[in-house]
Parts: C-alpha cells; structure tokens; sequence
C-alpha cells in the first residue's frame, strides 16, 4: 500500500486507516468476550495483511471493549507495537457517568489524563502515537488542555496530538494555548456527506449551515500541514445497502443514485464499489486519509483496492455530482 508522511511528526503510514469502532462485542456494559477478541484479532490481521499499519481508536469504542479486543493482537503479532502506529480519541462522555449526569464533552485537563490512562490500559500498551481530541467541547478552557498535553508528551504517554470535527475557528483557538502542533483533524466525509469539499464551490450560493461551518477549514488544514481524515468514508453501508435494496436511510435518493454511479464505475473498473468511494477521497490532493471500519476480512481486503485506483479529473467530477444530487453550479 502506499504511503504517506504525517506532517510534524516523525511518522509515515498507510494512506488507509484502519478504524476499530466496531469491534468489542457491541456497545453495552457487558465484558469482552473470547469471540469478540478472536475477531478483533481476525480483522486487524486483515487490514495487517493489506498493508495497514495505522489503527484508529476512542474511548468510547463499544464503550472501552473496542480498545481491549483489539490488545488481544499483541499476543498473536508479536514484536507489533513498533511497527504500527495507534491513535486514540478522548473528549466524548456517555449519559449516567457519573449516574444522573447528561451526555457530554468535556476537555478538561482532569479528563483527558483520566481518559488517555483508561487507553493505555486497555489497549495493554505504554504510549499513543496520537491522541484526538474528540468533538468539540463548548466549555473547552485552552490553558486545562494545553496543561493536559504538556503531562501526556512530558511522561511519554503521547507523542503526537490532534483533533476530530473541528473547524478552523476552533483549531485557531486551541493553537492559541497549545505549545504541540495538532498534526490531524478527522472529520464525516463520503460521497454524500460532502460538504468538506462543497463548500469550497458555493461561496455565493444559497447552503446550508453546516457547509458554511466547514467553508475554508480543508484549506485551512492544508494550509498548515494538518493530515485530514475521513471518517464514515462508506457512510456506514449505507451504499452497498442501497444497490442491495431494501428500507431504511439508503433510500434517500442522493444514496441511491451515487451508489449506481460508483457501482458502475466499480464494474468498468473491475473492483468492489467500497473501491471506488475511498478511490474518490483518495484522488483530493490534500492526501486526505480514509477510515474504513469494517470488521470482515474480506470486505477489508475488497476495500483496500483503492489503492491501486486511479480516477481522472473527469471520473471524480463525476461521483462528486452524483453525490451533489446535482451538477456544478
């Protein structure tokens, strides 16, 4: 697989991430399983076998058992945890943590310390190569995470920081504390759930909200060497249940028509259609890094083609528009 460098940092990976969000056993109090570890093990071999060697995480995977389903790797790869790079996120709070308390985020410095020692145990390991900071916390006092920060990388614990579903005005602000260089910002991006992209050609069109939030924060990362990476880069299979037929969110008709183009697309170019989706992210010359998730060896391994796809200028414009739901404007 190729790769790339991570800029700021010391690292070069896979350009195809490997998330874990799915593995655990499911995401309720329940302890991790034999099962559910055989099958973390039997997935992160997969995504091994393909040339991955950049795993995804949070805290809040299956609620800490993604985490420790995955250390189970440790004993069937040995000599494993110097030749991949782990990412973990921190930031987000379930309701009833403490009992009574609401759903929540929460970037204080207390939490984060509390929160990347819950990880490092879990995932049986002695450092993160680079932590996130999850969704943005409105109560976010920059000096508690910068001090936070500072005590992660001084005792080892992480080399490397970032963010997840930030926009530019709140990555500026953090910069303005924090002394480490935010080397990722991991943001929603597929064919539909494009307004990362989008954004940047209705400057003077009528958009929505959400797109005028995003609206200069890919050249801003860009800019100033933040690797982007997508997350839900399959929009949770979304598409292929959409060329399989039957109910639910796939029915939306801006689903069904990109997944025919990218399913045609897929035939013509004799690859799965999961291929084609992260082939599209994969052509932005941003070097914008997928995040696939799928926990069957086999569709991992059907996925992965992307790398060896290449899509014209005209190939992208046109899945871009498929997705749009209509033509350029």
């Amino acid at each position: 697989m190729k790769r790339q460098a991570i800029a700021h940092t010391d690292l070069t990976v896979s350009r195809i991430v490997y998330g874990c969000m799915g593995l655990g056993g499911g995401w309720n109090q329940e302890a991790v399983t034999d099962e559910a570890r055989e099958d973390a093990v039997a997935a992160v071999r997969a995504a091994l076998d393909e040339g991955i060697d950049f795993i995804d995480h949070a805290d809040i995977f299956a609620r800490g058992k993604a985490e420790e389903a995955f250390s189970a790797v440790w004993n069937e790869v040995p000599g494993l945890r110097q030749k991949i790079v782990l990412q973990t996120k921190c930031g987000i709070r379930f309701a009833n943590d403490p009992p009574g308390a609401p759903a929540r985020y929460d970037f204080s410095r207390e939490h984060i310390l509390r929160s990347v020692e819950g990880s490092l145990r879990r995932l049986s390991t002695d450092f993160i190569d680079i932590l996130l900071l999850h969704r943005p916390d409105a109560l976010v006092e920059p000096e508690e995470v910068a001090a936070a920060f500072d005590q992660l990388h001084f005792s080892g614990k992480v080399r490397y920081f970032g963010v997840s579903n930030h926009s530019t005005a709140q990555i500026e602000f953090l910069r303005r504390w924090i002394t480490h260089p935010l080397v990722v910002n991991q943001l929603e991006l597929n064919l539909v759930h494009n307004q990362l992209f989008n954004a940047g050609i209705t400057t003077d069109q009528r958009v929505s909200l959400r797109a005028v939030q995003l609206e200069g924060t890919l050249e801003y990362c860009r800019r100033n060497d933040i690797t982007v990476q997508a997350w839900s880069p399959l929009a949770h299979g979304a598409f292929a249940k959409a060329v399989a037929g039957g109910s639910g969110p796939q029915d939306d008709p801006r689903i069904r028509d990109a997944a025919q183009a990218a399913q045609a697309m897929a035939r013509e170019k004799g690859v799965d259609m999961d291929a084609i989706l992260l082939a599209w992210i994969l052509r932005h010359p941003a070097g914008i890094q997928p995040v696939i998730g799928t926990t069957k060896p086999l569709r991992i391994m059907a996925a992965c083609k992307a790398d060896t796809v290449e899509l014209s200028r005209e190939e992208w414009y046109s899945l871009f528009a498929a997705g749009r739901g209509a033509s350029m404007p």
